[in-house]
């Protein structure tokens, strides 16, 4: 695909200014040519679309929405009804934008006289620029289409569990001691357990009524024992990782012991406990070498941010239910949970283990992840601070992932600039809709890009995701469009790069951004507002 655009990718160096890119590999090539303004265009061979858009007339662009829903008997499918909130397209004209306005038809959304080229397609607040003639803008789903949820995503437990692994209580992040998940393979349900209970060390039995799931999954299912409709319970407890250079005592947190319940009734309603109960069973284990090179990590921190330091590394083994045929599809909890300390930069070589309670015909993916993070003062008067923020990761399938030793795949995209000025300045930008522009990352290859916008609210100083705009891997520079930002507000952006071959990010950006293997790096800018 190619973008609408003037430059070329000579020209794309003399535009920007910014941290120099470490030594190494350029990924920029013929053909990333920057989303331009007011240009003539003469057009190009694929301009009537991508691949897969055959019986689509070139000047209309079909918009589905398609849940796709992941059990143990199969995938099954259900087209989504748009009209409530229905897409729209925005077509570019230089610095501004026409407005198209779709129609329902069979099975999807319909918007005619399209011009070729690529144009911004809306969902909520999100945007996706594409030059494809259909795209698919339904999700991935763990459990039956038919699944009722309730209004809750918190409920009371009552637990009455025996034969656990004798209990340690939390010292630090990385001692963390023992904690409960619970997760359904029927159902989409994933939690932590809290509990309000103090469980002395080495108690091997839990009898209360004083915890509560906190589902990570979003509203909590209502269970049908008639459908076979199950939990999961994890417990997890702490291992020994070594030292830390400095000496620090370094642990881990591994499945140790599991139980699945049996088939139950239960329709939360945020007062009445759900009962779990059962004889805790040691799972079946797996050992491996693992080596996490993390100076490779903290080396690409000023490419993040000029002003970025590093923060967390994370590195997890996760359950993927019902296989990995086409991704990492939805979220289970965790196998294994490995932090270290706060700008660790060592090379971590260590044998570790985790328990695995689930189905042999699930699979396992790791992630291995480094944050960065910034400190600034909000630009109110205020005086309040907020962390601004942005990782490196890498997942893929457990054993692809752990065969060679752990580093970034890719580098965070370079020379991120508002309007031409560069993002690490805080200022207040000169128009709703800047030009947000940048350079590809100095090492892996670039399949997609997301823009994330977070807003800062001030009741809870915190910032938010309030917008986000996804491109293809080739794009340099966006116009944002209109109504993206909101007037006189306080934001930042996070620019993440992401590098999976599988990721088809213009005609089916959200089934297949669970593809492995994916890896992604984040650029960040500091504090700005709106006029």
């Amino acid at each position: 695909m190619t973008l609408v655009g003037c430059g070329s990718p000579g020209q794309e160096g003399q535009e920007f200014t910014g941290s120099p890119a470490p030594n190494g590999p350029s990924s920029e090539s013929p053909g990333s040519e920057p989303l331009g303004e007011g240009c003539s265009d003469a057009g190009t061979p694929d301009d009537a679309g991508t691949p897969g858009d055959a019986g689509i007339p070139s000047d209309a662009v079909l918009v589905t929405n398609t849940t796709r829903f992941y059990t143990s008997e199969g995938t099954s499918e259900r087209v989504e009804d748009m009209s409530a909130r229905p897409p729209e397209i925005y077509v570019p004209h230089g610095s501004t934008f026409s407005l198209l306005l779709g129609s329902a038809v069979p099975g999807g959304w319909l918007f005619t006289g399209v011009p070729s080229g690529p144009y911004y397609l809306r969902t909520g607040s999100t945007y996706i620029v594409s030059n494809a003639r259909h795209v698919d803008v339904g999700i991935n789903k763990l459990g039956r289409p038919d699944t009722v949820y309730s209004e809750h995503y918190l409920t009371p437990l009552q637990l009455n569990l025996v034969n656990m692994a004798p209990w340690t209580n939390w010292s630090s992040a990385s001692l963390p001691g023992s904690s409960l998940q619970l997760a359904s393979a029927q159902v989409d349900l994933y939690g932590a357990v809290s509990l309000f209970d103090f469980i002395p060390d080495g108690e091997t039995r839990i009898l209360t009524l004083n915890a509560e799931l906190w589902a990570g999954t979003g509203n909590i299912p209502i269970f049908e024992a008639s459908r076979g409709d199950r939990l999961y319970v994890s417990q997890h407890s702490q291992y020994p990782a070594g030292t830390a250079p400095d000496g620090t005592e370094l642990g881990y947190s591994a499945v140790d012991r599991a139980v699945e319940v049996g088939a139950f009734d239960f329709t939360p309603d945020g007062v009445t406990p759900m009962p779990l109960a059962g004889v805790m069973q040691p799972t079946r284990r797996t050992e491996f070498p693992f080596e996490w090179r993390l100076p490779a990590y903290t080396a690409w921190a000023l490419d993040a941010h000029p002003l970025a330091t590093p923060s967390i590394p994370s590195f997890y083994a996760i359950p993927a239910a019902h296989g990995t045929n086409d991704g990492w599809i939805g979220y289970s909890g965790e196998l294994l949970t490995l932090q270290l300390p706060r700008a660790a930069s060592f090379n971590f070589t260590q044998r570790l283990q985790f328990g695995n309670p689930f189905p042999s015909t699930w699979g396992v993916v790791g992630l291995g992840s480094y944050s960065f993070r910034v400190l600034e003062t909000v630009p109110d008067g205020s005086g309040q601070r907020v962390s601004l923020s942005g990782s490196i990761s890498t997942s893929d399938e457990f054993n692809s992932l752990i065969a060679s030793p752990l580093q970034p795949r890719v580098s965070p995209p370079r020379a991120l600039a508002i309007d031409g000025v560069p993002a690490s300045t805080q200022r207040e930008v000169g128009a709703a809709n800047p030009v947000i522009s940048w350079l590809p990352p100095a090492q892996g290859s670039v399949n997609a890009y997301r823009l994330a916008f977070l807003r800062y609210n001030p009741e809870v100083n915190t910032l938010l995701t309030d917008g986000v705009l996804y491109l293809p891997g080739s794009a340099t520079q966006v116009r944002l469009p209109p109504g993206m930002l909101k007037p006189d507000s306080i934001y930042y952006m996070r620019l993440s790069a992401y590098d999976g071959p599988g990721y088809d990010i213009e005609r089916d950006p959200f089934h297949t951004r669970e593809a492995l293997p994916m890896a992604h790096a984040d650029a960040f800018s500091s504090l700005f507002t709106t006029p």
